[in-house]
């Protein structure tokens, strides 16, 4: 079951990550952070969080791969957070198991909306 206040924030930009890391903990979530997508598979089978954001361009694996892998055995929110925002982007995200998408650049406060919204259904 995923901890409630519980976040995981999968970005390899560390600028983008530290933003994201500050909407996320003033929230009121307990941040953890990997810079690439094995890393953060691996922080989300231990933490089992609530929410996970996701960038798709990441060396390695991509945000889609990583996403398909954590919904093997994860039923955390999967926010992907990415600049690559057109129709079949989005498309792929949810096909590999995203519950929502946001494009860069974004507005903390629109971040905060939606995972706000997606942790909050049932």
């Amino acid at each position: 079951m995923p901890h409630a206040r519980v976040a995981v924030v999968i970005e390899d930009d560390a600028d983008i990550r530290s933003l994201i890391c500050t909407v996320l903990t003033g929230s009121g979530f307990d941040v953890h952070t990997a810079s690439a997508g094995v890393e953060g598979i691996e922080l989300v089978r231990q933490l089992s969080p609530a929410v996970t954001t996701l960038d798709v361009s990441m060396p390695g694996i991509d945000g889609y791969e990583t996403a398909r892998r954590i919904r093997a055995f994860s039923d955390t929110r999967i926010l992907m957070v990415t600049a690559r925002a057109d129709e079949s982007d989005v498309r792929l995200g949810r096909e590999a198991g995203a519950d929502d998408y946001i494009a860069k650049p974004f507005r903390p406060r629109d971040l905060r909306a939606h995972v706000e919204e997606i942790v909050g259904r049932d």
